[in-house]
């Protein structure tokens, strides 16, 4: 991937895709399920990255709390500014394309059970 000037400064863009590459194949079991799609604005100084992969990777990727995503949106960020962009990380939660987005993490969830029905215990009469 060509590198593109930063209208904000000389500095050349980096290769997003390469880098979140190198910072999420760790993290996962089969890293040729990584799919990933990088538009850039230059009019708008803005990066928008799309991420998608395995459910199973899922909890990995996250991490506990979401550290893990957390951390990768913070370098993500740091690089950006340093070019005068700023970056937008959207996570989907599959590379065949099932999933939904990461405000949906409840949909790899099984449904819930509803509470069992319970009986009124009977009191002893006075």
């Amino acid at each position: 991937m060509p590198e593109a000037m930063s209208p904000a400064a000389d500095t050349p863009l980096p290769d997003f895709e390469t880098l979140v590459r190198f910072l999420v194949n760790p993290f996962l079991e089969s890293p040729e399920a990584l799919k990933l799609d990088c538009e850039t604005f230059p009019q708008r100084s803005r990066v928008w990255i799309r991420m998608a992969f395995e459910g199973a990777d899922k909890g990995r990727v996250f991490g506990r709390g979401g550290r893990n995503i957390q951390a990768i949106r913070t370098v993500l960020t740091a690089i950006a500014q340093m070019s005068g962009y700023s970056v937008h990380l959207d996570v989907f939660g599959s590379a065949t394309g099932t999933g939904g987005n990461e405000g949906e993490e409840e949909s790899d969830r099984p449904p819930r059970r509803p509470p069992p029905n319970r009986r009124p215990v009977p009191r002893p009469s006075r």
